[in-house]
């Protein structure tokens, strides 16, 4: 009997430390992982730009008008967030996605969530992870406005279609194809899948896969009519949140820029698409901003 005791307090000995060992390992993970976002900021001068569609860059009537902007300085992110990065992230705070259908997709399309990939997260996970960025960093971390995006993806506010070297789409050299959708015969195929952030060459001032991989969430709710009337300085979107409603489930309505890995003409800088606030998808990602 006192053998058998002693056995178990020894297990339960092993445990703690075991348990001990893993959230140091996490926290030293953790304070490594906070310090590359930080270094991936790059400065971005403030400054006067016509925002949205000049003519001809989109088909999407919530691009227009273009209108007149000015920014103050900011620093936005080189790199879409891993799903690496996220994942750690949730391990260290115990942060549970928002999304009910997250772990159904996961379970459909693993390759997709693959730790280099861009995170699949929704507008409530990315804005918790750059905040909690912010918090370990003592930074005002957060997403990008939508108006700092652009002018950030067109390195700072130059007429350029695409966010690219050199402003334009040319498949496989500035950014990934349109993979072929298959529609019309029953050839096998895997799922169709973002790169890992960087693959392809950075716009003007550095900045990566800003047109073309996963679209981005912005701080913005969504308005469709919003460039009708937003400020001139430092525009941060409607200040009443819309709603949609889903599967009997009602959700804020949230911007998302920059097109997707499953399109390609469309992925221009000026690109607007919505989202409901608590639901991911696997075409979505994120970066921050201060």
């Amino acid at each position: 009997m006192q053998i058998s005791l002693i056995r178990r307090l020894s297990l339960a000995a092993a445990v703690m430390l075991a348990t001990a060992g893993c959230s140091a390992y996490y926290e030293y993970q953790a304070k490594d992982m906070v310090e590359r976002q930080m270094d991936a900021m790059v400065f971005v001068e403030g400054g006067e730009f016509m925002m949205g569609n000049p003519g001809g860059w989109s088909v999407r009537s919530d691009t227009l008008p273009a209108h007149r902007v000015v920014l103050d300085d900011f620093h936005i992110q080189k790199y879409e967030v891993t799903q690496g990065d996220f994942e750690l992230f949730q391990a260290v705070t115990d942060y549970e996605h928002s999304d009910k259908f997250y772990d159904d997709y996961q379970d459909e399309n693993p390759d997709r969530y693959d730790s280099e990939l861009p995170a699949v997260a929704s507008w409530t996970d990315a804005m918790a992870f750059c905040q909690w960025v912010g918090e370990m960093s003592d930074h005002p971390v957060t997403l990008p406005t939508e108006a700092q995006w652009e002018y950030a993806a067109r390195a700072r506010g130059q007429n350029l279609r695409y966010a690219t070297k050199n402003g334009k789409a040319e498949a496989g050299i500035t950014m990934a194809p349109k993979p072929p959708s298959h529609r019309y015969d029953d050839t096998p195929r895997e799922e169709p899948l973002p790169n890992p952030p960087g693959t392809f060459p950075p716009n003007p001032i550095g900045l990566y896969d800003m047109s073309g991989n996963v679209a981005e969430w912005v701080r913005d709710y969504y308005r469709e009519d919003y460039y009708e009337n937003s400020p001139v300085n430092n525009p941060a979107g409607p200040e009443q949140a819309p709603e949609h409603t889903f599967e009997g489930e009602t959700y804020t309505v949230n911007v998302l820029r920059g097109g997707d890995y499953q399109d390609f003409i469309g992925n221009t800088t000026v690109t607007r698409r919505k989202g409901s606030q608590d639901l991911g998808s696997e075409s979505t990602g994120f970066r921050c901003s201060y």
